[in-house]
């Protein structure tokens, strides 16, 4: 027989999930507000005071905190705070080597369009987009995987489909970072075979450091009480917000290739994410 909880326990557990949602649900507000402001000011329908590109980065700060509370409604604050932290904590340190060293993206500058660089070598906002892209990837594949969540293999199709998602933003979003924002540069190399002047290497380098940073997370994002939950579309709102995001702006910018992927990858997302999320 289980242990009662005892009745003075229950009103600050009551309390604590409370305070949870009330917070996911303002993030998810102010990120709303803030998704309308990007596009406003990307579309030219609305000038902005202050200095150039604050909605941007206001958006991925909005996206990274509506992330980590929409996670945190299912698991505890300090597992989502430590995977955040790791994803985070590699992917600055990776993307750094890469500015550094052209190892394992390609040869790439950062512009000054990015932010403030942190050790003068990495902007700011980097650790952030990894955060978003592996936390709210890995949401999208549970949707699509709802179906199967039983079956024995299901951390290992959870873990390689995160990547190949993770991947796949990377190729809406490198077009809109490189070419439209010019938050980094690509250096041309020698190998002809390239996305939007990005080289495929890159692309290649998203899957694996996504598989490395999950390999370390995976483990606290594992949640050891599991119950029968309704599904959560918060990761996919958040997935397809960005999709969306990148193709317009690259429709403004006359990139019809970019256009075309970024809408086939958003419509194959969603169609087997709701298809999952309703089973």
């Amino acid at each position: 027989m289980q242990p009662l909880t005892p009745p003075e326990n229950q009103p600050a557990i009551t309390l604590a999930e409370k305070m949870k949602a009330w917070f996911h649900w303002l993030f998810v507000v102010l990120l709303a507000v803030a998704f309308a402001l990007v596009f406003a000011a990307n579309g030219r329908s609305l000038e902005l005071p202050g200095r150039p590109g604050w909605p941007e980065a206001l958006l991925i700060l909005l996206a990274t905190m509506s992330t980590i509370t929409a996670l945190a409604r299912q698991l505890a604050l300090q597992n989502v705070l430590l995977a955040a932290f790791v994803i985070a904590l590699m992917g600055g340190a990776i993307h750094a080597l890469g500015v550094t060293t052209g190892i394992p993206f390609g040869p790439f500058l950062f512009g000054a369009e990015a932010g403030p660089q942190l050790f003068k070598t990495l902007p700011w906002a980097m650790p952030l987009i990894w955060v978003v892209a592996i936390l709210n990837s890995r949401g999208v594949v549970r949707l699509i995987l709802r179906p199967w969540r039983k079956i024995r293999s299901y951390g290992f199709w959870l873990i390689g489909l995160t990547a190949l998602l993770t991947m796949l933003f990377d190729l809406a979003f490198d077009p809109f970072a490189s070419r439209v924002k010019h938050y980094w540069l690509w250096v041309p190399t020698k190998f002809p075979l390239t996305w939007q002047g990005a080289p495929l290497v890159n692309f290649l380098s998203w899957v694996a450091v996504a598989l490395l940073m999950l390999a370390f997370v995976t483990p606290a994002l594992i949640n050891k009480n599991p119950a029968r939950r309704a599904p959560d579309f918060h990761p996919l709102a958040v997935w397809l917000g960005a999709i969306l995001l990148f193709g317009i702006a690259s429709a403004e910018h006359g990139m019809w290739m970019s256009v075309m992927l970024d809408g086939a990858i958003a419509v194959l997302a969603a169609t087997f994410a709701i298809r999952g999320g309703r089973w």
